[in-house]
């Protein structure tokens, strides 16, 4: 299983706009990708295509998550949402 740590950019964190541009994002790849604060034991991870389970991640600027992915092609889908994840969506 691909991991990738990311920290989340926005100034007011993961909330609608951000969460909702990487919800799309994570649903328009081929693989299902979880998304957990870092730190949090894996079973925990949540569906990184549920803008629901983004809002209730509760990450907050600065807060690092940990991105999984299982399959072909892992480390580049991660790598990808993790840049989005790691851009000022409010500048």
């Amino acid at each position: 299983m691909a991991e990738r740590i990311a920290t989340i950019a926005s100034r007011v964190g993961l909330h609608a706009r951000p969460a909702a541009i990487f919800a799309e994002a994570a649903g328009n790849e081929d693989l299902e990708v979880t998304i957990a604060r870092e730190g949090e034991p894996v079973e925990d991870a949540l569906d990184a295509a549920s803008i629901l389970s983004l809002m209730g991640l509760g990450a907050s600027h600065g807060t690092k998550v940990v991105l999984r992915a299982e399959g072909e092609g892992a480390e580049s889908v991660l790598e990808t949402l993790a840049a989005i994840l790691e851009t000022d969506h409010d500048a």
